[in-house]
């Protein structure tokens, strides 16, 4: 893996232990060789992972809008800043410049990027692992819920697998370089016409 997209959240939240990690994972990406796509703030878990980064020396390349830079939200530090027309394109060029994602704590905006991903791999528009980093629960409501989603035939059972889910960063990086992709039909009742 050349680079990891990170999504995470433009707040620090209410606990240390998410910068903490966010830092930690950080740290490990530059460890691993591995470079950072993240949204490009500085503002938050964003920063966080970013100065980690960059403060071990390794790459990060941030990927914002041009209306959030005009709020001065921007990380003018980051080895290459991609500025972009709307959070669309922004999306969309951190799945392409990336070979995998991680998910920290976030709020609305990481959700949308996380399940924009988790989509695309569903519909087999990228085959690239997606790893959810579980700090002190915080994914677990989702994960329940995603649980219904199979037990209610919303989902199917080899998606929800998809997403791998560790609550530490090293071993969800050693989960996202060993993933082997598998092709699993979208469509749970396409047989049944």
């Amino acid at each position: 893996m050349e680079r990891i997209c990170v999504f995470c959240g433009s707040s620090s939240g209410a606990r240390p232990e998410y910068a903490a990690t966010a830092a930690e994972l950080g740290r490990q990406l530059v460890e691993r060789g591995i470079g950072l796509v993240y949204g490009g703030a500085h503002v938050g878990l964003m920063g966080t992972i970013a100065d980690s980064v960059l403060g071990a020396g390794g790459e990060a390349i941030g990927v914002i809008p041009r209306s959030l830079v005009d709020k001065e939200i921007a990380h003018t530090a980051v080895s290459e800043l991609r500025v972009v027309g709307s959070m669309h394109e922004r999306k969309a060029l951190m799945v392409e410049l990336s070979d995998g994602f991680v998910t920290l704590p976030g709020g609305s905006g990481t959700l949308d990027e996380l399940f924009e991903a988790f989509t695309w791999a569903q519909l087999g528009i990228h085959r690239k692992p997606i790893g959810l980093l579980d700090v002190c629960g915080y994914w677990t409501p989702l994960l329940a819920f995603l649980d219904h989603a199979v037990e209610e035939r919303f989902l199917r059972a080899d998606h929800r697998d998809t997403l791998l889910v560790e609550r530490e960063p090293g071993a969800l990086l050693d989960r996202l370089q060993s993933y082997e992709p598998r092709t699993v039909d979208k469509w749970i009742d396409r047989a049944r016409g």
